[in-house]
C-alpha cells in the first residue's frame, strides 16, 4: 500500500487538499491501492472515437481507455465524466445498474484523478460519442484540484512554473509542444535527406568561443579547473569539417549568461550546420527550405498571421545589404560598428517579412570570410522575421592567419574589460592551419522558429521549462 503523510504533520492544509487526503486515507482503509503500476490500455481516446465513427452498427465492442478525469457530473443512478489522454477527450457514462456497488466509487472520483475504464463505445441519446463504463479502476489519486473549470490556468507565472498543470488545463499549450517536436523532426528529415550527418559536440568547453556572450562557468573537480557551458556549437563542428566530415549538423542546447525577456532565455536550442564547398548564398536556400519543412511538418500554412498581423513565409525571401537598409532608414553612409549600431536600432525592429540581411562589417564578424570586392565587409547574413533575428550564417573564414589576427583582437578586448569577448583559441587556429575547405555555416534559433510557426509572442511559451526570476512567496 502507498505510504501517506500523517495528519498531524499536515495541520494547515486548505480544505480542498484536506478533502482529497481524507479520500486517500479512506481508500487505503478499504484495502484499495490508490497508485497502481500496471494497466493494459487497448486504445487511445482518438482511436476509440475513430472506431466508433466507422462502426456500421454504431457500437464498438469493449475497449479499455485510460487518462485523467477532467470533470464529473450527475448523481443517483447515472453519472458522466470526461476522460482526457494524450490524444483527446471522450465522455464516460457510468450507470448504477451496470456498476452496482462500484457506482458509488465512481461518484467519489475527483477531477484530476487518473483512471482506467472498460466498456463499449456507443453514442448517447443526444448523439454524444461515449464510453459506457462496465468496469473502472483508480490508477493515481490526484491530491490537488485542477484549476477552476471555466477560467483554467491563466496566471502567466504559475503557468511557466507549473508547466505540468498548464499542459493539463490548457490544451492549446500541448498543441504548441506537439508542433515543436514535429518542426524539429521535419528539419531533421530535411537535413538527413541531403546527406548531412547529425553529430554531438561537447557542452563543456575550455574556451567559450563561437559567439559574443557571457558564459556560465562551472568547475571540474577531477581536473581542478574551470570549464564553460557552451555559448555556441560552431568551433567544434568546424573542427569536424577540417577532419573531412563535409556536411554536419547538430541540434543542441546552448547557454548564455544574459537577461530574461520575451526573446531571450539563458538556455536555448540551436541548430548549427556546416557544408563544405558551399557559401552563404547556398545557406540562404537551405534556410528557406528549413522554414518550409518545419511549417509542413507542423501543418502550418506559409501565408498566415503572426500576433494578428499578416506574414508570408513563402520563398524566396527578400535579400538586402545592410548598408542599403541603413541608408534607406537613416539617409547616412556608415561603416564598421556604427553601421551595425544603426542597423540594430533603426532597421532590424521594422523588418517584418522574412529578409536576408547581408554583408556585415568585418569588425562584428570575427569568424566570417571577407568579401573579395570589399574587405571591409564579410559574407554573412542574418535572417530576420517579425523584427527579430532567426538565424545567422557565414561563408566561413578559412584563412588561419586572418583568423589568428581577429582572435588576437578579441583577446585584447577581453583584457580591456569586455567579458563577453572570447579568449584566444589556439587549438582552433591550429585546426585551420591543417586546412578548412570553403564552407557555408548556419546557426538557426529553434525556439524562435517555433515561436514564428506557432504564433507565440514569448520564447517562454515554446520552452517547456523556461528560466524565471525567483518568487519571494512560498509556492502553495
Amino acid at each position: 500500500m502507498g505510504a501517506t503523510v500523517p495528519e498531524h504533520e499536515q495541520p494547515d492544509l486548505p480544505p480542498p487538499l484536506r478533502d482529497r487526503r481524507d479520500k486517500l486515507e479512506r481508500l487505503i482503509a478499504d484495502g484499495l491501492q490508490p497508485y497502481v503500476s500496471h494497466l493494459k490500455r487497448t486504445h487511445t481516446t482518438a482511436e476509440a472515437l475513430a472506431l466508433l465513427a466507422s462502426a456500421p452498427d454504431g457500437e464498438v465492442a469493449p475497449v479499455t481507455l485510460a487518462g485523467r478525469l477532467m470533470g464529473k457530473r450527475g448523481q443517483g443512478g447515472m453519472a458522466f465524466g470526461e476522460l482526457q489522454d494524450g490524444s483527446g477527450r471522450v465522455q464516460l457514462v457510468a450507470q448504477r445498474d451496470v456498476l452496482g456497488e462500484l457506482h458509488e466509487r465512481f461518484l467519489q472520483l475527483d477531477p484530476g484523478d487518473i483512471v482506467g475504464a472498460t466498456g463499449r463505445m456507443a453514442p448517447t441519446r443526444r448523439g454524444e460519442p461515449s464510453l459506457w463504463v462496465q468496469s473502472f479502476c483508480l490508477l493515481s489519486k490526484s491530491l490537488r484540484p485542477l484549476p477552476e473549470k471555466y477560467h483554467g490556468l491563466k496566471d502567466v507565472e504559475t503557468r511557466y512554473r507549473q508547466r505540468y498543470v498548464d499542459l493539463i488545463a490548457n490544451p492549446e499549450v500541448r498543441d504548441v509542444f506537439v508542433a515543436r517536436a514535429r518542426i524539429v523532426s521535419g528539419i531533421r528529415r530535411l537535413m538527413d535527406s541531403r546527406g548531412y550527418l547529425e553529430v554531438e559536440t561537447p557542452v563543456l568547453h575550455d574556451i567559450p568561443g563561437g559567439g559574443h556572450a557571457k558564459p556560465f562557468v562551472t568547475h571540474y573537480n577531477a581536473l581542478h579547473r574551470d570549464l564553460y557551458l557552451r555559448i555556441a556549437l560552431e568551433l567544434y563542428l568546424k573542427r569536424l569539417s577540417v577532419g573531412g566530415l563535409e556536411r554536419v549538423y547538430e541540434i543542441g542546447r546552448v547557454f548564455r549568461n544574459e537577461g530574461l525577456s520575451p526573446k531571450h532565455n539563458p538556455e536555448f536550442t540551436m541548430l548549427e550546420s556546416y557544408e563544405a564547398y558551399a557559401d552563404y548564398r547556398d545557406v540562404m536556400v537551405l534556410v528557406e527550405d528549413m522554414v518550409v519543412a518545419g511549417a509542413e511538418a507542423a501543418g502550418r500554412p506559409l501565408v498566415t498571421t503572426y500576433q494578428g498581423r499578416p506574414i508570408d513565409l513563402t520563398p524566396p525571401f527578400r535579400r538586402a545589404q545592410m548598408v542599403d537598409l541603413v541608408r534607406e532608414a537613416t539617409g547616412r553612409e556608415l561603416s564598421g560598428t556604427a553601421l551595425m549600431d544603426a542597423y540594430e536600432h533603426e532597421v532590424e525592429p521594422n523588418l517584418w517579412e522574412p529578409t536576408f540581411v547581408t554583408d556585415y562589417p568585418v569588425e562584428v564578424s570575427p569568424l566570417a570570410s571577407r568579401r573579395e570586392d570589399d574587405p571591409r565587409f564579410v559574407e554573412r547574413f542574418e535572417v530576420v522575421v517579425t523584427g527579430r533575428e532567426l538565424g545567422n550564417a557565414f561563408t566561413e573564414l578559412t584563412d588561419p592567419i586572418d583568423q589568428r589576427g581577429r582572435f588576437e583582437a578579441q583577446a585584447a578586448a577581453r583584457a580591456a574589460g569586455d567579458d563577453e569577448a572570447p579568449p584566444f583559441d589556439a587549438d582552433y587556429v591550429r585546426a585551420l592551419e591543417y586546412g578548412l575547405p570553403p564552407t557555408g555555416g548556419l546557426g538557426l534559433g529553434i525556439d524562435r522558429l517555433v515561436m514564428l510557426l506557432t504564433d507565440q509572442a514569448s520564447i517562454r511559451d515554446v520552452i517547456a521549462f523556461p528560466q524565471l526570476k525567483e518568487r519571494n512567496e512560498e509556492e502553495s
